[in-house]
C-alpha cells in the first residue's frame, strides 16, 4: 500500500487512483489539516561491486577506453560493460549479472586496477547471485525513478561486435529476435530491424562464405605504375609550438614495448642478412591475386613469406623453440605460431597466426586479412597478440632494405624483411637481366642458435620463395 498524500483525519486523498486503503479514521488525529508525511516505495534489489576479474598474463592493471553503458541502464548477463585496453591487448569486459547499473567508478583514459570494482549494479536481492562481499548498501529508490527501467528477465547472447552495431543505432538488444544458435542476435538481424524501421530493402545475405569483389563500374584514376616515382606524402598533423616541455605517462602497447625490449636486449643476439630474387613469385601472385579477390580475400606477400618460414622450421625446429630464464631447457614447440609486427595508431603490435604448420597459403591470408582489420580498429584480442613461436617484421611496407630486427622474448629468432626493388642482375649466361629484389635480416639467440645453422635455414627459405614451385613438394 503506498500513501502519497494525508491531508487531515476527516480527508484522505492519494495521487494515483489505482492506491486502494481502508483506514480507522481514530488513528489520525490532528488539530488542523497540513501536509504531514510522504513516503515511497524503496527497491528491494541490493548493490552489488562488479570487480574487474583477473584478464590473465600478469596483467595488473588497464585503460578503460570505452563504456557501453551508463548509470541507470539495464543490464544481463554477458552484456558487454565497457572496453578496456592492458599493455597486450584490448579486452571487452561482460556483466555477470542481470540488473541496472547505478555507479561507474572510473572515466574514459582512467586506469583501473584488478580485483578493484569497475560498476555497481544493482540486483533482485530475492535471487541472491551475488557473494557477501560484493553486496554493499542499497540506496533508497523513488517509485516513480523505477517505472523509467526496464529489467530484463532473459539472456542476450551477441558479440561485442553487434551489440555496438545495436548501441550506434540506439537499438535494444530485447527487441531484437535472435536467428542464431541459442536465439544469439546476430549482424543480419540488426541490419533487418533497421530496414524494417526505415523501410530500406537489404539485399539477402549470401549463403557461402566466399564473398566475391565488387566490380569496378565507376572510373577510379589509376594509381601510378611506377613505384619509385612515388612522392612521400607527409602526415596531415598540425604542429604546434608551446613552448613548454610535455610529459605524458608511458601506457598501453608502449607499455609493453618497454618490458619486452628491456628484457629482449638482454639476448646475445645474432644477425645474418641476405637478398631473395623474387622475380618468379611476383608472377605467381599476380596470378593468384584475381582469384583471392573474388573469394574475397587480399592477397599479399605476407602469406607466402609465413608459409616458406613455417617449411624451414620444419627441417630446424631450434628456430621454432624457447629458452627458459636460467638457460637450462629448451622447448621446442609443435605448433609455428608466426607472428607478423603490425604498425598501428596504438604503437607496434604483433598478432600470430596460429598452427601455420597445417594452413594453406589462402588459409594464412585469410587470417592475416582478420587481423590486420582487428589491428587497425585496435580490438586484437589477447589470444591473438599470444603464443608466438617465431616473427617476422616486413619493415618493407614503410621502406628500407636492412634492419636489425630485436629478438620477442621467449622466442629465439626474427626476420625483417626489406622493400622490393626492381635492380639488375646477371643469369647463368652472364647476360644482365630486371630482377625483383628483397633483402632479409634476421636475428637469432646465438646463446642456442649458431650462425650456420640461421644461414642453412636462410637459404631453404629462400629457394622456397625464388622457385615457389618448390613449396608444392612440402605443402601438406
Amino acid at each position: 500500500v503506498c500513501i502519497h498524500r494525508v491531508r487531515s483525519c476527516s480527508s484522505i486523498r492519494f495521487i494515483k487512483s489505482k492506491y486502494v486503503c481502508v483506514f480507522d479514521k481514530s488513528a489520525l488525529k490532528f488539530s488542523h489539516q497540513q501536509r504531514l508525511f510522504r513516503t515511497s516505495p524503496v527497491s528491494c534489489g541490493q548493490i552489488v561491486q562488479f570487480k574487474l576479474s583477473d584478464i590473465g598474463e600478469g596483467i595488473t592493471e588497464v585503460t578503460v577506453k570505452e563504456w557501453y553503458i551508463k548509470e541507470g541502464d539495464s543490464v544481463s548477463q554477458f552484456d558487454s560493460i565497457c572496453e578496456v585496453q592492458s599493455d597486450k591487448a584490448s579486452v571487452t569486459i561482460t556483466s555477470r549479472y542481470d540488473g541496472v547499473i547505478r555507479k561507474l567508478h572510473y572515466s574514459i583514459d582512467d586506469i583501473a586496477f584488478v580485483g578493484k570494482p569497475l560498476v555497481d549494479i544493482e540486483i533482485d536481492a530475492s535471487k541472491g547471485v551475488a557473494s557477501e562481499e560484493d553486496v554493499v548498501e542499497t540506496p533508497p529508490m523513488s517509485h516513480e525513478e523505477h517505472t523509467h527501467q526496464e529489467i530484463k528477465g532473459h539472456k542476450t547472447l551477441a558479440t561485442p561486435a553487434v551489440r555496438r552495431l545495436a548501441m550506434e543505432n540506439n537499438i535494444k538488444l530485447s527487441e531484437i529476435v535472435g536467428t542464431g544458435k541459442d536465439n544469439r542476435i546476430l549482424k543480419e538481424d540488426i541490419l533487418n530491424y533497421l530496414a524494417k524501421q526505415t523501410g530500406a530493402i537489404l539485399p539477402p545475405s549470401p549463403k557461402a562464405e566466399i564473398v566475391p569483389p565488387l566490380w569496378k563500374t565507376e572510373a577510379v584514376p589509376a594509381a601510378p605504375k611506377d613505384k619509385a616515382r612515388r612522392i612521400p606524402i607527409p602526415v596531415s598533423r598540425p604542429i604546434a609550438f608551446s613552448g613548454k616541455d610535455k610529459t605524458e605517462p608511458v601506457t598501453g602497447f608502449q607499455k609493453a614495448m618497454v618490458k619486452t625490449m628491456s628484457a629482449a636486449l638482454k639476448i646475445p643476439h645474432f644477425g645474418y642478412s641476405d637478398e631473395i630474387d623474387l622475380t618468379q613469385l611476383v608472377q605467381l601472385r599476380e596470378e593468384l591475386k584475381p582469384l583471392a579477390e573474388i573469394r574475397g580475400v587480399k592477397l599479399s606477400f605476407m602469406p607466402f613469406f609465413i608459409k616458406a618460414a613455417s617449411l624451414g622450421l620444419l627441417h630446424y625446429p631450434i628456430l621454432n623453440a624457447s629458452l627458459d630464464e636460467n638457460c637450462q631447457n629448451v622447448t621446442y614447440k609443435a605448433s609455428h605460431n608466426i607472428g607478423v609486427a603490425m604498425d598501428t595508431e596504438q604503437g607496434l603490435i604483433v598478432p600470430n597466426v596460429k598452427n601455420v604448420q597445417v594452413c594453406s597459403v589462402f588459409d594464412i591470408a585469410v587470417e592475416l586479412n582478420r587481423l590486420q582489420s582487428l589491428g587497425s580498429a585496435g580490438q586484437l584480442g589477447t589470444s591473438d597478440l599470444t603464443g608466438g613461436t617465431f616473427t617476422l617484421s616486413n619493415i618493407g611496407t614503410i621502406g628500407g632494405t636492412y634492419a636489425k630486427p630485436v629478438i620477442l622474448p621467449p622466442e629465439v629468432a626474427i626476420g625483417a624483411l626489406g622493400k622490393i626493388q626492381v635492380l639488375p642482375r646477371f643469369n647463368g649466361k652472364g647476360e644482365v637481366f630486371k630482377a625483383q629484389i628483397m633483402n632479409v635480416s634476421w636475428s637469432a639467440d646465438h646463446r642456442i642458435i649458431d650462425g650456420a645453422t640461421m644461414a642453412r635455414f636462410s637459404n631453404l627459405w629462400k629457394s622456397y620463395l625464388e622457385n615457389p614451385a618448390s613449396m608444392l613438394l612440402d605443402l601438406k
